[in-house]
């Protein structure tokens, strides 16, 4: 849809009445609003980007120059004035809120003169309702600011000529131009460095949940810089003359401006939602400006998800067309025509330190070699990359990859080698990814490519964190990291054949977004590939089963009480072997770390390792072997008191601190835990009551609490108001009642960061402060005043509440999911309280916006699971607690 400029600004009809007007001002900004919302409108009606944003700023050309005219009266006659648009304005673009840049040029500085015209001026444009940034520079001002700022010859570059003296503005083009100032060598270095710290800015990906459209990798800032590039080097600002240049092909072109459309459409609903300039794709808005594009949702695909993936898709395609471009850019400008190359085989050779082929119809006539410049690239480290001209014609004979292609012995065994190789595993799948060929090999693979999934759990699309996973699992091996993951590490080392480990990282996720179990349908995808490459019946189904249950450790971690030997005798008798438990450890840990930043934390890691060590004990004795648990808890209380040896307490004191626990509180501890309680405790006088006691150690991920008090009915309930109002996240708890009627309860918590507190006086603050708590009860935070992140606002989770019998049948399970939030555990604690039932341990596991907690809850009587009536009053006063109604205000009220 095109826009009539007369509609928009009718400019015969406009003079006509500012020439009779007593005061312009309001006739100015009445134009500017009303064009402003025609504007807006045929944006909603789906007119085009480049037209919305080269119409707003021609708009703005018509208005400044009648502006600057009627002010020119202020100046004294016979001074060399120029009105000059720069920036994204000089280039004749102008987003809905962006800044209007301009720049009043003189000859030389006479500000006595000036000073009334420019404030007035500029004053007048504000007043009008244009967000204008001004700068005043006399020409060697422009010069001596362009030597020593980079962002000033830039803007200077893009100048237009709005109104005023010609010569003076042709004057200060010709002194700053490439040949005085900055010459294209030294403007190229300069701007890619440039780049290279602002991609480091946003982690050096695209795919970020909310991604910076203008600043962010492959987006609008990375096309000006190729047009500055352009400018500088070739004196143009047209990006169509690099096809004439032989730097892109027509189609090429065609496609950095579609997509560049495609972002400034994106940019341009940005700014009318927000009502100001914003160039994030914040959660606020992405659901908002997926309806307004157009998308609608589909069975098991968001039109929120579909949007995102387009945008995804549009950056990755920026970003490759960028890498050419600058690949070529790099070789002109840099290189200067300096030739090396060097044979590698018959198909390819190295120029300049990049792989290219050694004739264009190499893959015409050997289609298979787009697979084996990768493989080339994994056995020569001492290459760059692939030179500019052999990526474009990958990308030209991808359709060469079908059915046939991938059928082939030559291309399946080129794969298998890729994927089996000791080094460069990550950069080439990642590099295959962006040129486009790992999606063509493996269709899966090619659909989820830029597919998102709108939480704040996933951060990374399907294809970004699949190959996360192989940069992990690849990390393990590197032996200067051996001391992030020492177990990992200590693992790896053992694994015949890593490769079906890096498959089943490829293969994990392979499935997602098409509705169903995408565990089920990833195997069968995995199955095909592994059949139609000769893999083993065993590799086969090694594979399948890695992707099958490659959720399942983190699952049982995170939401089974592992300390119960029936849940660890269940996950043995799944995992069968050490094999099969080495390879799931390892891409359960790197799953984990690549889901997210936040994800991963040394508790979660603790989890993890305390299974894989008790289900590798088990796998030691025999899985048909039952666990002797008497003798375990002996063999425990033997290794305590060893440990205690130093601290002064008699033995018998201990087993009298001992015999009023029952024989189950000893199962989730280690020796070490276990001594610790009875040195605390054993040897304490009544006076020291209640006992608090802490500690940081490190391997447990978190830090300990212990608590030893006189047992009430409201005790949990004052325990996680007392952590609630210490701004402590409980990941872990275990409730112990003692048969001379105390309490001994552990935490295990977290900062509001999600980190340990590690240092010896915060921790011994927190002590105080929960002692203080025990003694002088206080209730948490009202749920209603807590702050709820911005982020979390858009990710509403309903809360739900269910029941299961406990393996040994003896306690209820309650699962507990609702939107993350602080003080969550202290509002279920209130309702366990109101319901009359008993808390016996808890894990907590929190994904994103979503909390995912396992409690393990009985009757009063602490014998018997819940009755349906209990559970009723649970499910019923948990779902009020967590989800209340904006008309609740004030603080609950709460006896203790």
């Amino acid at each position: 849809m095109s826009i009539a400029k007369d509609s928009l600004f009718n400019g015969r009809e406009f003079d006509q009445t500012l020439a009779s007007a007593k005061n312009p001002l309001p006739l100015f900004r009445a134009a500017l609003q009303a064009a402003r919302e025609i504007l807006r409108q045929s944006f909603y009606d789906k007119s085009e980007a480049d037209t919305l944003v080269n119409a707003h700023a021609w708009l703005i050309d018509q208005l400044m120059t009648r502006a600057w005219r009627r002010h020119l009266s202020l100046l004294p006659a016979g001074i060399p004035v120029a009105l000059v648009a720069v920036g994204g304005y000089g280039r004749g673009e102008l987003h809905p809120a962006s800044d209007i840049d301009v720049m009043i040029l003189l000859d030389k500085n006479d500000s006595a003169k000036t000073r009334s015209f420019i404030e007035a001026l500029v004053r007048f444009f504000w007043d009008m309702g244009l967000e204008v940034g001004h700068s005043v520079r006399t020409l060697k001002d422009c010069v001596r600011e362009s030597k020593n700022d980079l962002t000033v010859v830039t803007n200077l570059m893009e100048s237009r000529l709005l109104d005023g003296d010609e010569e003076l503005f042709e004057k200060m083009r010709r002194k700053t131009h490439a040949s005085k100032i900055w010459p294209s060598r030294k403007f190229f270095a300069a701007k890619r460095q440039e780049q290279i710290a602002r991609h480091h800015r946003f982690d050096d990906t695209a795919y970020n949940l909310e991604p910076n459209v203008k600043e962010g990798p492959g987006g609008l800032r990375d096309i000006q810089m190729i047009s500055w590039v352009t400018q500088r080097q070739f004196d143009t600002s047209s990006l169509h003359d690099l096809v004439g240049h032989g730097f892109l092909s027509e189609e090429e072109y065609h496609t950095l401006i579609r997509e560049r459309n495609f972002l400034w459409h994106v940019r341009a609903g940005l700014h009318y939602l927000a009502g100001r300039r914003e160039d994030r794709l914040l959660f606020d808005h992405q659901r908002a400006l997926a309806r307004d594009l157009g998308y609608t949702d589909r069975p098991g695909f968001l039109a929120v998800e579909q949007f995102m993936k387009r945008y995804y898709r549009t950056i990755k395609e920026l970003s490759l067309l960028s890498e050419i471009l600058l690949q070529h850019f790099d070789e002109a400008i840099l290189a200067r025509g300096r030739t090396k190359t060097k044979p590698i085989n018959r198909r390819f050779r190295s120029h300049y330190g990049f792989a290219e082929v050694t004739h264009p119809r190499v893959f015409e006539r050997a289609p298979y070699a787009m697979l084996e410049i990768f493989l080339i690239l994994q056995q020569h480290p001492e290459l760059k990359g692939v030179r500019a001209g052999t990526i474009r014609l990958i990308r030209a004979n991808l359709h060469r990859i079908d059915n046939s292609f991938r059928q082939d012995l030559a291309c399946r065994s080129l794969f298998m080698e890729i994927m089996r190789q000791p080094r460069g595993i990550t950069h080439e799948l990642r590099r295959m990814n962006a040129y486009g060929v790992l999606g063509a090999y493996l269709p899966a693979f090619g659909r989820v490519v830029g597919q998102m999934q709108h939480d704040l759990f996933h951060v990374y699309t399907v294809d970004a964190h699949s190959l996360m996973v192989v940069r992990n699992l690849r990390r393990f091996t590197v032996t200067e990291f051996r001391g992030e993951f020492p177990l990992a590490s200590e693992i790896i080392q053992k694994l015949v054949k890593p490769e079906r480990l890096y498959l089943g990282g490829l293969f994990h996720d392979i499935a997602k977004g098409r509705g169903g179990d995408h565990s089920q349908l990833g195997e069968a995808e995995a199955e095909a590939f592994c059949r139609l490459h000769n893999l083993s019946e065993y590799d086969t189904r090694f594979i399948c089963w890695l992707v099958r249950h490659h959720l399942v450790m983190s699952s049982t971690a995170q939401r089974e009480d592992i300390s119960d030997p029936d849940v660890v005798m269940h996950f043995a008798q799944l995992v069968g072997d050490q094999e099969h438990l080495d390879n799931l450890y390892l891409l359960t840990v790197a799953d984990m770390r690549g889901t997210s930043p936040t994800v991963w934390n040394a508790w979660k890691g603790r989890l993890l390792s305390q299974l894989y060590s008790a289900t590798t004990r088990l796998l030691r004795r025999g899985i048909a072997q039952p666990i002797d648990l008497q003798e375990h808890i002996t063999d425990l209380r033997r290794s305590a008191l060893e440990k205690l040896g130093p601290a002064g307490l008699s033995e018998a004191q201990v087993n009298r601190f001992w015999q009023d626990l029952d024989g189950e509180y000893f199962l989730p501890y280690d020796a070490e835990s276990l001594a610790w309680h009875a040195q605390v405790i054993a040897g304490a006088h009544a006076t020291d009551l209640p006992i608090v006691a802490t500690r940081y150690t490190p391997d447990l991920g978190g830090s300990e609490f212990l608590i030893y008090t006189p047992d009430r009915d409201d005790l949990f309930v004052v325990m996680t108001a007392g952590f609630d109002r210490l701004n402590l996240s409980i990941m872990d708890a275990r409730i112990h009642t003692l048969h001379n009627g105390f309490a001994l309860d552990t935490f295990v918590v977290l900062d509001h960061s999600d980190k340990p507190v590690s240092d010896p006086r915060a921790l011994a603050q927190l002590q105080k402060a929960m002692r203080e708590q025990l003694l002088k009860p206080q209730p948490g935070r009202d749920p209603q005043s807590a702050h709820l992140p911005r982020q979390l606002k858009h990710f509403p989770i309903e809360t739900r509440v269910s029941f299961s019998p406990s393996p040994k049948g003896q306690l209820t399970i309650m699962e507990v999911t609702a939107q993350d939030r602080a003080g969550l555990l202290y509002q279920v604690a209130l309702a366990l309280k109101q319901c009359r039932v008993n808390l016996m341990a808890a894990k907590v596991a929190t994904y994103g916006e979503r909390a995912e907690d396992i409690f393990f809850v009985n009757s009063r009587d602490r014998h018997q699971p819940l009755d349906p009536e209990q559970a009723k009053c649970l499910e019923s006063e948990i779902v009020r607690r967590l989800e209340p109604t904006p008309s609740k205000t004030g603080t609950q009220s709460v006896e203790f």
